[in-house]
């Protein structure tokens, strides 16, 4: 529990609802060791009111008047990277986490939340840690999982069907013989055709190539 001789976490309320800032400003006032020393309910009266009031947490809603919280975030930690932001939602929009993360936010977290979570991300912001509501982590999770295999979808869009199927025997750990033999090559011929590709992926060893394609999940793609 947060001493009563602590300096106290300024927050910052940041919501397009009168009534919804004034139940945030209640709840935080209720809380030992919290002084809410602002209130704003757009993106440009966010962002002036931080350059104003030097608030330690900015508990940021992600959809407003005129912008999105997002933005307000993004330039927030632009001009004040000290500044941590807690972005609150009522909605699991998984676009809005993902841009939230890459915006700087410190936390991210449905309106369902009880208050203990709410007060314990405000918490942990405060102290240079990250929360997330269980529900926006999965969103997030699945939106890097899905770029992490567009992105490899790109580095080996410039392969051959040999050059993929030969990563993915190195992959494996084929030797040049065994590859082969599955590919009905001279061990020559695979001699060669491994050169060329490590030369062709920027890589000076086998063993280079081999992680990075198992980092990929690169499968044998059918003859």
């Amino acid at each position: 529990m947060t001493s009563p001789s602590a300096d106290p976490i300024r927050i910052v309320v940041v919501d397009d609802h009168a009534v919804v800032r004034i139940g945030l400003k209640t709840l935080l006032a209720g809380q030992m060791g919290f002084r809410v020393v602002g209130e704003a309910g757009t993106v440009a009266d966010a962002v002036a009111l931080v350059g104003q009031a030097r608030p330690d947490v900015v508990l940021m809603d992600v959809r407003l008047p005129d912008g999105s919280g997002v933005e307000a975030c993004r330039r927030i930690k632009a001009d004040h990277p000290e500044v941590r932001v807690v972005m609150l939602t009522s909605y699991q929009d998984e676009e809005a986490i993902v841009g939230a993360v890459m915006a700087g936010a410190s936390g991210y977290l449905l309106k369902q939340a009880d208050s203990d979570r709410l007060t314990q991300a405000i918490r942990d912001a405060a102290a240079g840690e990250s929360s997330l509501d269980p529900r926006a982590a999965g969103a997030l999770l699945n939106q890097f999982r899905e770029l992490s295999a567009r992105q490899a979808e790109a580095e080996l869009a410039g392969l051959t069907d040999r050059e993929r199927r030969m990563l993915a025997l190195i992959a494996e750990g084929y030797t040049n013989r065994a590859i082969g033999e599955v590919l009905h090559l001279s061990e020559k011929t695979v001699r060669n055709h491994v050169s060329q590709l490590l030369r062709k992926l920027g890589f000076q060893r086998r063993s280079q190539a081999a992680a990075w394609a198992g980092q990929r999940r690169l499968e044998l793609p059918p003859a």
